[in-house]
């Protein structure tokens, strides 16, 4: 029994030793600082005010053939949304000529007998001309002017006493994200690509620098178990992880007002799993390379780049072909975006966050043990 327990108490103090060992280690590198907590300042910072998916102030060419009261009224409605910036300009030649440039990305022309038709049974043409080479800004610019269109015809039809005869009426409602702000879809999203670069990153290189320092063999000849190193080096990255988790849920909600309707606890919880298998996918890494260049090559090219690609966080998965979407259930971001963007913006929906989570726990069980059974105490 004194056995087990001084066996025990020296198992606790040489891990001890460890973690303090590589907490001295971060902090005179400041390298891993600056991953945990300086990256996540960056890249919330570019992403939050710098990305945007919203179709907004969108400079469009107005071509008026032959001005009036009619036209005046139609293109005073442009000049009052806020999600475009007109510019008049005299003819469709010059019109062109700013599309062609760059300068707008639609033209909105109303022809010379715009007034005439408009009055007429058959009602009156607009042409409109938008910049293809974005498909998806296209498509948003051709919904906002049919937009314009019908507010300009159902506020026409108020002003003369009558009622605008459209056979389908649209009543619309948006869930969890009612003002249509593609930050609070990005924000929760990147941080999950945070999260891959926090735990990956680091942990593929502890490994790989105790190797080309030549310390790893040094800790091989002491009483040391392998677990107990891999323990020490998993436990200070854990926390640094959950610190750079933290500052950047801090952020998103005080910086950037995307609203939290879940549990903190959840988050953090999901997180924290998340985190594993991060962990373990670089110390993975870490073990087989024992390089730290092709440590940190490897870590970006499979962990980075899938959770950027294929995790949801910017492209719809399920807008990929089949076999991409088989393939993005590998990644392990994906489970968490998922789970990010739930707790964030619809609550804790039980029915999503608990397969999600289950993945999770599964991924990092996977790679954890992958990682351990790699790890061996031999030189070769």
């Amino acid at each position: 029994m004194n056995t087990t327990m001084h066996a025990r108490g020296g198992a606790a103090m040489r891990l001890g030793g460890l973690v303090r060992k590589e907490f001295l280690q971060i902090l005179r590198d400041p390298s891993s600082i600056a991953i945990a907590f300086l990256l996540p300042v960056v890249l919330l910072l570019i992403f939050g005010y710098g990305v945007s998916l919203d179709a907004k102030h969108v400079p469009i060419a107005v071509v008026v053939d032959q001005p009036g009261a009619d036209t005046a009224s139609f293109t005073g409605a442009f000049y009052h949304s806020r999600y475009f910036t007109p510019h008049p300009l005299p003819d469709m030649a010059a019109a062109t000529h700013a599309l062609m440039a760059g300068r707008v990305e639609a033209i909105v022309r109303l022809r010379s007998d715009f007034a005439r038709q408009l009055r007429g049974n058959r009602g009156a043409p607009i042409q409109l001309i938008v910049n293809g080479v974005d498909a998806n800004s296209a498509r948003l610019i051709q919904g906002y002017v049919d937009g314009v269109w019908i507010g300009w015809l159902a506020q026409r039809a108020r002003s003369a006493g009558q009622v605008l005869d459209i056979p389908v009426q649209l009543e619309q409602r948006v869930w969890f994200n009612s003002e249509l702000r593609s930050r609070n879809y990005l924000v929760p999203g990147l941080i999950a690509v945070i999260m891959t670069l926090i735990g990956a990153l680091l942990t593929a290189m502890v490994v790989a620098r105790e190797w080309e320092r030549g310390t790893m063999e040094a800790l091989l000849v002491t009483p040391v178990a392998m677990r107990e190193i891999l323990l020490g080096k998993l436990i200070p990255y854990f926390l640094l992880g959950m610190g750079g988790m933290g500052l950047s849920v801090g952020m998103a909600v005080w910086l950037f007002q995307v609203p939290l309707r879940g549990s903190v606890t959840v988050l953090f919880a999901c997180a924290a799993l998340f985190l594993l298998a991060a962990l373990g996918m670089g110390l993975l890494i870490s073990i087989v390379a024992r390089n730290q260049f092709v440590a940190g090559q490897a870590a970006i090219i499979t962990t980075f780049l899938p959770a950027f690609i294929l995790s949801g966080f910017v492209f719809d998965i399920g807008s990929m072909p089949q076999v991409v979407q088989w393939i993005t259930h590998i990644v392990a971001a994906r489970y968490f975006v998922f789970i990010l963007q739930t707790v964030f913006l619809a609550g804790d929906l039980w029915h999503i966050i608990l397969p999600n989570a289950l993945a999770l726990i599964l991924m990092a069980a996977f790679f954890l043990g992958l990682a351990r059974r790699r790890a061996r105490k031999r030189l070769e």
